[in-house]
């Protein structure tokens, strides 16, 4: 490698299948300018594979794309005509079919056309890399590479980096700063073992549970009752999983074990079940077929019975007794009453996380580094609450090694293995410690990644066991916030709110800190320790109130909603969200009024209140009207009709970028694709406008606004809209009156007003609609149901 700093200017994918096209996508979210290479088309556009993998792109859910329009910037590329272009890139990433022949046919046709500095990359599952770098010439090996993206690689966080024998340890130093900062990754560097790590143990989980399934006689359904939320996993749980992966691709994943594991103590294990296989043949893969483990019609859910092959309703739950059982907070206890119970549904459980345990203890030394990457594989790449190690921890080690070992005593595990006398030491608390996790392959621990890259994570994610870290000292607090400083001239502040939704507490809170940080610091960063940033408004509390008809109250906080928003963009200290997940109503009113907001790519921003009947009232109609006057060209209402038509359907953006597209997020608002490093990026832009003499904008200033006849023209289009059954009538009058407010109410086209003016149209239209009996009904049905009610 050259001394100079590696930078991806250019990305070339090999490979235009669903996967290769969405890591295409992905680099294209990171802005780093993609190509796209596959076939050429046999008739027509030589780019016509390409073309059509493009296209394929829109109508995936959840989306691949960040933006609308991103899709466009993925140049098309074909093996004939446009090998001479990967001169110029310096990632290349291969993401064909899982089969070595192809792999290593098309290795020998690239890399003649590789740049001398470029990393290359393969994409795959679990083949082994030593092997597919046996296809490259001797001066590209050192700069070949494992890079094993999940499924769907813009919402997964695993890549795992797994090198061959003769990768540059400066290699993969170059492409785990690139996956951490520039994808927004967490990386672990693999074993090059079949199925490398997340795939390794994660399969076998399912393997497990589909044969403990068997043994215990529990229906699929019930399987994924158990194994999905009540575990601390996805709600795909455990068959379901298997639909969405692709049952073709889960039954490659375990025929790769199968044939690269002969001497695995669970080798008869690594085998699809006749179900699976026949199902296969049927052409029933899962979610991509809309038939596979589960099928639906129209609104009927099956599932399939393996006994006779057919399909049953999917209606079985988990025994109440079980349940009451998973939620215990206790590990230790949860375990004990799981093995001690009769029950099969416990009994089930118990086996499912014994024989998990039983395989990654035998196998650490084989697979990964250390126990670490173990967890943090299964957490980010199968969307594990806690990995498999920190649930054995938790649960008292000693004590479940016993268990483990009497049950391998008595033939009742998936395997007879022993367990390692590492994991069988009476004295061992577990494998995750202050000072590091255990290595069992060089028995001693091992500390975290000292890459500079790592220093941008102010608050990484840690298992159980570890410094819990600390980001500062607490300075301010109140029963809504803490406020937090490390010594760095800026203030913290974070809600301790359900959700972080926004309550009196939280409100006086925030400008208990806003007066803090005017003191004493030199900028003020708003960042939750985890998503979602806020949910919006809190209308629980409101409740007491509401409920009373004390509407002076309820105006009180409004107004107080309202002020803090103001003093968030007139506040003497430049102020800075830090946003990830939802950020809605009341927190995207809250982002829309600081100096900056730093958003994580997977932001979710919108002004949702018209959901639950309302408006927005903390300055977000307020703010969306200032920003069309200053949009506008000279036809108002031109610039004001999209905002408009955002507030009114409660449009949220799919990420960050679509938020700056929708105008939620401005232009120039930072987007950050590791969510672990938002904090830091956040102190950097509050640092950066202190140092540049920070003011706050000027109070006072007037804008023009579209006035009466802009209000009368969406509500002729809502008249219009009604009439034709597409809203109801209490649609109408919301939707009328978010027109009131945004136009700037009953004023002539042009008048130009202050911002007080918007404020005080915003609070009396909301509190006309919250004393609407059916903006009640809404209310209460979403608080109690999360769902939106049509009325």
């Amino acid at each position: 490698m050259p001394d100079t700093q590696f930078i991806v200017r250019r990305a070339a994918v090999l490979g235009a299948g669903v996967m290769g096209a969405q890591i295409a996508a992905h680099l294209i979210a990171a802005r780093v300018p993609t190509l796209l290479f596959d076939l050429p088309a046999k008739e027509g556009d030589k780019n016509g594979i390409v073309h059509k993998a493009i296209e394929g792109l829109k109508k995936l859910q959840p989306s691949p794309l960040a933006g609308r329009d991103t899709a466009g910037f993925i140049q098309a590329a074909n093996y004939d005509e446009h090998l001479p272009l990967l001169a110029g890139c310096d990632l290349v990433i291969e993401a064909i079919a899982e089969r070595l022949d192809w792999k290593t046919d098309l290795y020998r046709k690239v890399a003649p056309h590789l740049g001398p500095g470029a990393i290359f990359a393969s994409n795959t599952s679990g083949l082994s890399i030593t092997k597919l770098a046996e296809a490259c010439p001797p001066q590209l090996r050192p700069r070949f590479s494992g890079v094993h993206f999940f499924n769907p690689p813009r919402y997964m966080h695993l890549a795992e980096i797994i090198p061959c024998r003769d990768t540059l340890p400066a290699v993969l130093d170059e492409l785990e700063r690139f996956l951490v900062t520039t994808l927004g990754k967490g990386v672990i560097r693999a074993k090059d073992t079949p199925n490398f790590v997340a795939n390794r143990v994660g399969v076998f989980s399912m393997l497990a549970t589909i044969a403990n399934a068997a043994r215990f006689g529990i229906r699929f359904d019930v399987v994924d009752d158990l194994t999905g939320p009540r575990l601390g996993r996805p709600k795909s749980a455990t068959f379901r999983t298997a639909d969405v992966v692709g049952l073709d691709t889960f039954a490659h994943v375990v025929r790769t074990m199968q044939e690269g594991l002969p001497q695995d103590p669970w080798q008869g294990l690594f085998r699809s079940p006749p179900w699976l296989t026949k199902l296969i043949e049927a052409g029933a893969l899962g979610a991509k077929t809309r038939s596979g483990i589960y099928l639906k019609k129209g609104s009927d859910l099956k599932v399939l019975d393996p006994g006779s092959g057919g399909y049953v309703e999917a209606t079985a739950k988990a025994d109440a007794g079980v349940i009451d059982i998973l939620k215990l907070d206790s590990p230790a206890q949860k375990l004990q009453r799981l093995r001690a119970s009769e029950h099969p549904q416990a009994q089930f459980l118990w086996a499912c996380f014994r024989d998990t345990f039983h395989y990654i203890a035998y196998h650490l030394g084989d697979i990964a580094h250390c126990a670490r990457d173990v967890d943090l594989a299964m957490r980010w790449g199968f969307g594990w609450k806690l990995g498999p190690f920190e649930t054995w921890q938790a649960a008292g080690w000693p004590r479940v090694a016993a268990w483990i070992e009497a049950d391998i005593a008595a033939g009742k595990t998936l395997a007879g293995a022993p367990l390692p006398p590492w994991a069988r030491d009476a004295e061992r608390k577990g494998v995750h410690f202050p000072e590091g996790s255990y290595d069992a392959a060089a028995n001693t621990l091992v500390g975290r990644s000292t890459l500079e890259v790592y220093r941008r994570q102010l608050w990484p994610d840690r298992v159980l066991g570890e410094s819990p870290g600390k980001l500062g000292d607490t300075v301010y607090e109140n029963a809504g916030v803490r406020a937090l400083t490390s010594g760095d001239g800026i203030l913290v502040v974070s809600f301790k709110s359900k959700a972080h939704s926004i309550s009196p507490d939280v409100l006086e809170g925030l400008n208990g800190a806003i007066d803090l940080a005017e003191e004493r610091f030199k900028g003020l960063v708003i960042w939750q320790t985890e998503a979602p940033f806020s949910v919006g408004a809190n209308l629980e509390a409101l409740r007491p109130q509401l409920a009373a008809g004390d509407w002076q109250s309820i105006e009180r906080v409004i107004a107080l909603f309202q002020a803090t928003s103001m003093r968030l963009r007139y506040s003497r200290i430049p102020t800075v969200a830090a946003t990830q997940g939802y950020v809605f109503g009341g927190g995207c009113e809250f982002i829309m009024h600081c100096d900056r907001v730093v958003a994580a790519l997977e932001s979710y921003v919108g002004l949702v209140e018209a959901g639950v009947g309302l408006l927005p009232a903390g300055g977000g109609c307020k703010e969306l009207a200032l920003r069309a006057a200053r949009e506008s060209k000279g036809d108002l209402f031109a610039s004001l009709k999209d905002y408009y038509m955002m507030v009114a359907t409660a449009k949220v953006a799919g990420s960050a970028i679509e938020a700056q597209e929708l105008g939620s997020l401005r232009p120039g608002d930072p987007v950050v694709l590791h969510s672990g490093e938002l904090l830091y990026v956040a102190k950097q832009q509050a640092l950066a406008l202190h140092e540049a003499g920070y003011r706050p904008p000027l109070p006072g200033g007037r804008f023009a606004v579209a006035g009466r006849s802009a209000a009368a023209s969406i509500k002729g289009q809502l008249v219009n809209m009604l009439e034709g059954h597409f809203i109801s009538e209490h649609d109408f009058e919301i939707g009328s009156r978010i027109a009131e407010v945004m136009t700037g109410g009953d004023v002539e086209p042009g008048t130009e007003v202050g911002e007080d003016w918007i404020l005080a149209l915003e609070r009396r239209h909301f509190l006309a609609l919250l004393r609407n009996p059916k903006t009640q009904e809404r209310i209460v049905h979403t608080l109690a149901t999360g769902k939106p009610l049509r009325n």
